[in-house]
């Protein structure tokens, strides 16, 4: 049978804002044991006291830990910028749609462009003023997914990112936080490029601005 503990844990592992709660030590376990225990419950089929999920809340909080001083150091020295009116196309990876990719990539090289790739798909972002071109490519039931009206928000990193663990997930977490969708993501370098709908940009930007506003006051 799975501990109350390891449950519990599995559940704050899914959930970001209580991550950070714990971290931060303004959690309230009451709280946060009030909502977690209908799941318990459910996970373990039985009546689970909301003492022994507290219990479990306290010994779990040195798990989760604010940024350390380098990844601190890292994100107080970074910049935003934004590229509005921003497309995706993502298609099914075979060798044909390789071709054209490569293609793409040569042909518009003086574009905003960003692929990413997987086993199975190929995801391309770019100046929505291309689209029907981007499209004209790929035949139809090549085209698995295609979006518009998206921004991509570009945090610029000095050199040190390449060897801090965790900065990358900050920037990810402080805009999943939110509640705001990542379209697309890719960290490359010293960017970490983060793809939004257009309507969600502005929340998406003040959110990473704060995190590197609150980093410098830290270390400046």
């Amino acid at each position: 049978m799975v501990s109350i503990a390891k449950m519990v844990k599995e559940l704050i592992d899914g959930d970001l804002g209580f991550q950070d709660a714990l971290a931060r030590n303004y959690a309230n376990l009451s709280s946060i044991a009030r909502l977690i225990k209908p799941s318990i419950e459910a996970l373990s089929n039985s009546k689970v006291s909301l003492a022994s999920i507290i219990s479990a809340l306290k010994r779990l909080r040195k798990h989760y830990k604010v940024e350390n001083l380098n990844v601190r150091e890292v994100i107080a020295n970074s910049k935003l910028s934004v590229i509005t009116d921003v497309a995706k196309v993502c298609v099914e990876r075979n060798k044909r749609t390789e071709e054209i990719v490569r293609r793409i990539v040569s042909e518009y090289r003086e574009e905003f462009l960003q692929i990413t790739e997987s086993l199975s798909f190929i995801t391309i972002i770019f100046d929505q003023k291309i689209l029907e071109d981007i499209k004209e490519n790929f035949r139809k039931n090549e085209i698995l997914e295609m979006g518009k009206d998206l921004a991509a928000i570009i945090v610029q990193s000095p050199k040190d990112i390449i060897k801090t663990v965790g900065c990358a997930l900050s920037f990810y977490s402080e805009v999943s936080r939110r509640y705001i969708n990542m379209e697309d993501t890719i960290s490359c370098c010293t960017d970490t490029r983060i793809i939004v709908k257009m309507k969600a940009v502005s929340r998406a930007f003040l959110a990473l601005a704060g995190l590197i506003a609150r980093s410098r006051r830290l270390i400046w």
